[in-house]
């Protein structure tokens, strides 16, 4: 039995998912769970690591999908709701797989491309098979693969993200232990399941603990906030575009319910944000508003988590914080040499590190140093041995005239300025300069004084670090998890 079962079996009876109004036990999830495994199997004894891609809805049937999957000795492909045909025939043609499952809400979409790739489709909710028992569920070793995520491919088309139950494994035990997880909390998933913030930090890590996760059809700050008040939760995980949406849901309230946000988000345990860089006025004006500092980690795809403030002690404001237990972190020099006092790229060590990218050895292969080390493509520093993020050395930083600079200390900066609601921060290709600075800013004023802004960071910003172009912009383009998609951005221009 995989862990993450045996886990929920010693929590039969408590309620583990609500969704769509309706509580649904352990032992609920792990009886859906079989159906699914036994409908996927058809009679055979194991799927043998076959990829089955799966656009279920967020809530019970989507646990049970993927717990089933995992049961039947699959690796579960979650496909993201939102994306549009093409991308979703990338995934279904990358992995090859030849079963998808779909709940009613995504059939119609799924089903023409799995018509068109002969892919056998079914659809959920799965009931169990007469005569169907555990014993016919095949033997799942820790060392088989389990998860395909796809990364969000900002500069190339997505690649597959294979971890094995083990890797799925430490990275949500070694999340319990430091966040304090325990069957008492209860959570509210308002992220994208596509993606390891959703499906490894909140639902697994719940689950795991043998606590309640519930669910919302779709996010509405409005809607939150009411969870929030009614007590229904106490642990809360977003990214940061998700706090700025709640801050100006609760500034839009009138004073009285303000009171009542703010007391009811005083009682809760925990609340954390991750997936991008939170902007330090963001961490204080949730703080003023909630009494909590916002817990910043650092993760992505091929690794879980690998740094995280602590629970217990001081949460830097624009700091991750330290290396999880079991997690080997170092910076590194373009020659992979060790770097202390200066601005690396991290490299991460150990069990939560996936095992490789799907069908893509040299991709695999260049990724990892030759002492074993991944190479995550993020600039960081350490600092009193709290580590900052400097963003990605492809994207976030900008080589400038002999310089390397860093776009998001640029765009701290800028949010800082009362005119600027957001920005985002690029490097432009330039003859002479290698690349310039430009800025993309969201801001209410319509005319928009970009000289006057350049003097105001002249005064706060060495002058390479100060951009060269500035554009007005209605919104930043994001993608599902609400990070800024620069290469868009720098189309902008």
């Amino acid at each position: 039995m995989i862990e993450v079962l045996r886990k929920a079996t010693l929590h039969a009876k408590r309620g583990a998912i609500l969704s769509n109004g309706k509580t649904r036990s352990y032992h609920d999830l792990i009886t859906a769970s079989m159906a699914v495994a036994t409908n996927l199997l058809r009679g055979q004894n194991d799927l043998e690591e076959q990829p089955i891609a799966f656009m279920v809805s967020p809530g019970f049937e989507y646990v049970s999908t993927l717990w089933g999957i995992w049961q039947a000795g699959g690796i579960a492909v979650p496909i993201c709701l939102s994306h549009p045909s093409p991308a979703i025939a990338h995934v279904l043609k990358d992995t090859a797989c030849r079963i998808a499952v779909a709940s009613t809400t995504y059939r119609n979409k799924l089903q023409p491309l799995c018509e068109s790739m002969n892919i056998r489709i079914i659809e959920t909710p799965l009931q169990s098979e007469k005569n169907s028992n555990r014993k016919s569920l095949p033997t799942i070793e820790r060392t088989r693969r389990a998860m395909i995520l796809y990364t969000s491919g900002t500069t190339n088309l997505p690649k597959g993200v294979v971890t094995t139950h083990k890797n799925i494994e430490t990275q949500i035990s070694t999340l319990v232990n430091a966040w304090k997880w325990s069957p008492d909390d209860r959570t509210l998933c308002v992220l994208p399941l596509h993606h390891v913030h959703g499906i490894i930090n909140v639902v697994s890590c719940s689950l795991w603990a043998g606590a309640r996760c519930e669910f919302l059809n779709d996010f509405d700050a409005s809607a939150v906030l009411h969870c929030f008040v009614q007590g229904r939760i106490n642990v809360f995980m977003a990214v940061p575009t998700i706090y700025f949406k709640l801050i100006t849901a609760w500034e839009n309230l009138p004073e009285e319910q303000q009171t009542r946000v703010s007391n009811s988000l005083r009682s809760m345990r925990l609340m954390v944000s991750g997936s991008s860089a939170l902007p330090v006025s963001v961490m204080d004006k949730w703080e003023k508003i909630s009494g909590h500092r916002l817990l910043e980690r650092y993760g992505m795809t091929e690794l879980g988590m690998a740094i995280s403030n602590p629970y217990e002690g001081e949460r830097r404001a624009g700091y991750v914080g330290k290396p999880l237990e079991g997690v080997r972190v170092r910076l590194c020099n373009e020659k992979d040499e060790t770097v202390e006092s200066e601005p690396g790229e991290i490299q991460v060590s150990g069990d939560n590190v996936f095992l490789e990218y799907w069908e893509q050895p040299e991709a695999t292969q260049n990724s990892f140093t030759g002492d074993g080390w991944f190479k995550t493509g993020d600039v960081g520093v350490v600092e009193d041995d709290y580590y900052r993020i400097l963003g990605r050395s492809s994207i976030d930083i900008i080589k400038s005239g002999g310089y390397k600079i860093s776009a998001l200390e640029i765009e701290e900066v800028l949010r800082n300025h009362p005119d600027v609601m957001d920005c985002a921060v690029v490097g432009l290709e330039d003859e002479e300069w290698g690349e310039v600075v430009a800025a993309a800013i969201v801001s209410s004023r319509v005319h928009f004084n970009h000289d006057e802004l350049r003097v105001w960071l002249k005064e706060r910003l060495p002058p390479y670090r100060v951009p060269r172009k500035f554009l007005r912009v209605d919104e930043l383009p994001r993608n599902a998890m609400g990070k800024v998609t620069k290469n868009d951005v720098k189309k902008l221009f």
